[in-house]
């Protein structure tokens, strides 16, 4: 009799235990990674028997094969101009993240400072950057210079305007209670006013990754009317030029790439951070 109970208890802890899902997935992991797959193979075929249908030549319309040939073929000119679009659009990114997060927490600081300052951002974020792109472009020598700038412009507002926020959302109960046990100005920033705001800087960030590529793109076609820009927005002019629409339809699809993999990877990154603490970030079953 008691060893039958022992196997019945042994059966009960297996039963018990979660079963890991296949891959670390689950069924809705699954579902969310699936769904965009089968959607866009499905719009990519659609495409291909349009174009093989109704005989539709390459420099009107190319099919996802043609540009796939060419994105192989011509990979030696795209992906030197990706890495000059890459790293304009990283080096913005990484300027604006640094200049955004020092100019917010100065913010927070001092109430005075925020209301004097803060309007010129506004002013940055709502002067189109197709308006200032040439001038920018002129006025600085090195164009390099004058890209990264205005790739900044562009992706800079939303790290500030998220990261201000959430600084001045700290809970006035806990700077109450940090005030209340003698806590310095430095103290409270660093332990808990940087923290409240790190998903707020985080959500910025993600926005930003995005548009300081948009950025980089726009001053490169303004840069590259005059031939004095290699990137992938040079590529797609130079292609229109010469009627090589397969290349310029492989051009815009690195550039659709590029600017996924950015957001995934500031995605994971977000995820990474805020994974053990914050509600955003945790799995439905951690929050209970």
């Amino acid at each position: 009799m008691s060893q039958a109970l022992e196997r019945r208890a042994e059966a009960l802890e297996e039963e018990a235990v979660p079963q890991r899902p296949p891959f670390g997935l689950t069924a809705e992991g699954w579902l969310r990674l699936l769904a965009p797959v089968v959607i866009g193979l499905l719009v990519l075929g659609g495409w291909e028997w349009l174009v093989r249908s109704r005989g539709i030549p390459p420099y009107v319309l190319p099919g996802p094969v043609a540009i796939a040939e060419t994105l192989v073929r011509d990979w030696g000119t795209l992906s030197a101009s990706l890495l000059v679009t890459l790293q304009i659009t990283l080096l913005a990114l990484l300027v604006a993240a640094s200049l955004g997060l020092v100019l917010a927490v100065l913010f927070a600081q001092s109430r005075i400072v925020e209301l004097s300052l803060f309007p010129y951002a506004v002013i940055l974020q709502v002067t189109p950057i197709v308006a200032i792109a040439p001038l920018i472009i002129i006025w600085v020598d090195d164009v390099t210079l004058s890209l990264l700038i205005c790739a900044w412009i562009v992706a800079f507002f939303p790290i500030l305007s998220n990261t201000t926020v959430g600084l001045n959302s700290t809970d006035h109960n806990l700077l109450d209670l940090f005030r209340l046990y003698g806590a310095s100005r430095w103290q409270v920033l660093w332990r808990l006013r940087l923290p409240t705001a790190m998903p707020f800087f985080l959500a910025g960030l993600r926005i930003s990754g995005g548009l300081a590529l948009i950025g980089a793109i726009v001053a490169e076609f303004v840069a590259g009317t005059g031939g004095r820009a290699s990137g992938l927005a040079y590529r797609i002019l130079e292609s229109g030029y010469q009627l090589q629409i397969p290349r310029m339809f492989a051009a815009l699809v690195l550039v659709s790439g590029t600017g996924i993999a950015i957001f995934l990877a500031l995605s994971l990154l977000s995820h990474l951070l805020l994974r053990r603490w914050h509600e955003s970030a945790m799995a439905r079953g951690d929050r209970q």
